[in-house]
């Protein structure tokens, strides 16, 4: 349900929390509790790209804080700020698990992978002329994309992982 609510404003209002307690009988308090637990809630407005730059250990050894530092210089904010026309809020966080393509980062966790400040700066510019927006969609939208063994950025070109069967 918070996710649902964070999709319709991008982030989780005081009034959306109010009314989920109400719908599940849970207090504002308890909501916003739960709300500010996961990392992938948000209480306050963030642009409508958050960016997610992994600086855990693989991508540390890969140049993920060189990144964030070209990502940060680039947009003008730093990690937990967001730019001045409100397009992008940018994260430092610990691993997004695509470490096989270090150094990465999520764009409104939709992932990119083998990250180089060119590439990003391209991400960026594909991302303000809207040519992502049919892969990228605005912060708040739930990813409802399968993920498979393999994602395009590792080159992976196997089969899809076998389907259980069904039962009669």
């Amino acid at each position: 349900v918070l996710h649902i609510a964070q999709e319709q404003d991008g982030y989780l209002t005081d009034e959306a929390m109010e009314h989920i307690g109400e719908l599940i009988g849970l207090s504002s308090a308890e909501v916003r509790g739960t709300a500010t637990f996961y990392d992938m809630l948000f209480t306050e407005p963030v642009g409508k790209y958050l960016l997610s730059v992994c600086t855990n250990i693989a991508c540390l050894l890969n140049g993920g804080y060189e990144l964030l530092e070209h990502v940060e210089a680039s947009l003008g904010t730093k990690a937990g700020g967001t730019t001045s026309d409100g397009v992008f809020t940018v994260e430092d966080v610990e691993c997004i698990a695509l470490c096989g393509n270090a150094p990465c980062l999520t764009a409104n966790w939709r992932f990119f992978g083998d990250m180089t400040p060119a590439k990003f700066d391209a991400l960026v510019e594909d991302l303000r002329t809207g040519r992502r927006d049919d892969d990228v969609p605005a912060h708040g939208t739930l990813c409802r994309v399968r993920r498979a063994v393999g994602l395009p950025a590792s080159g992976f070109t196997g089969p899809a992982p076998a389907q259980p069967p069904k039962q009669p």
